[in-house]
């Protein structure tokens, strides 16, 4: 797949760019996606969810009625579950949500989120740039330029340039990111991906190692 060459002024520069075939152009696959990006949200919960259980909670342990003959359901103290106000059977604890997946699978993953993105025409390549001072104003013009104002955008710059990424942090829509730092939820949560020159054939060479 062929795709023009922009610059930050929105302009085709007339140059063309090749994507590589084994990075944006294979079949997808949907399980791959839905691991991956699981994985990425199990890894970002806390995990800190707590409630008292029987043991844990104040109350006298006196047992308050007889063990058979009361019509009811057996019960202890009055911190018995079975109490209104009693302690909580089987709450939530601490735990650990994360979990592993393969190499080869996460590559699959972004590979496939990469695919889609190519066939939904959601891939904007222009040529390589930097701000000399944090603009916001300057970075909304850009995005006005390429025509992707409107849309959750995610900018990919091979060399992590403070300013624009400055220029950017206050914008809810928009995004900026190095190579590095690319999963697949980011690539299927962003409507449309701008890449530079160089950051797309930082890409392409991680994924093909």
């Amino acid at each position: 797949m062929e795709l023009s060459v922009y610059n930050i002024k929105g302009e085709n520069t007339g140059k063309k760019i090749t994507l590589s075939d084994s990075v944006f152009g294979i079949e997808p696959n949907d399980h791959a996606i839905y691991l991956d990006v699981k994985q990425y949200l199990a890894n970002r919960r806390q995990g800190t969810h707590k409630s008292k259980e029987r043991s844990e909670i104040s109350g006298s342990t006196r047992k308050l009625g007889r063990q058979k003959g009361g019509g009811g359901a057996r019960r202890g103290d009055i911190n018995s579950p079975v109490l209104v106000g009693g302690a909580r059977v089987f709450g939530p604890t601490p735990r650990d949500y994360s979990f592993k997946l393969n190499k080869k699978l996460k590559k699959l993953a972004r590979k496939s989120a990469w695919s889609y993105k190519a066939q939904n025409d959601g891939i904007i390549v222009v040529e390589n740039f930097s701000f000399e001072a944090p603009k916001t104003k300057e970075y909304i013009a850009l995005t006005n330029n390429l025509k992707i104002s409107d849309k959750k955008s995610l900018i990919i710059l091979s060399e992590v340039n403070k300013n624009v990424y400055l220029s950017a942090r206050n914008l809810q829509n928009s995004q900026v990111l190095s190579p590095s730092d690319l999963n697949t939820y980011r690539i299927m949560d962003a409507k449309c991906i701008v890449l530079t020159e160089s950051a797309l054939a930082d890409v392409e060479n991680n994924l093909k190692a």
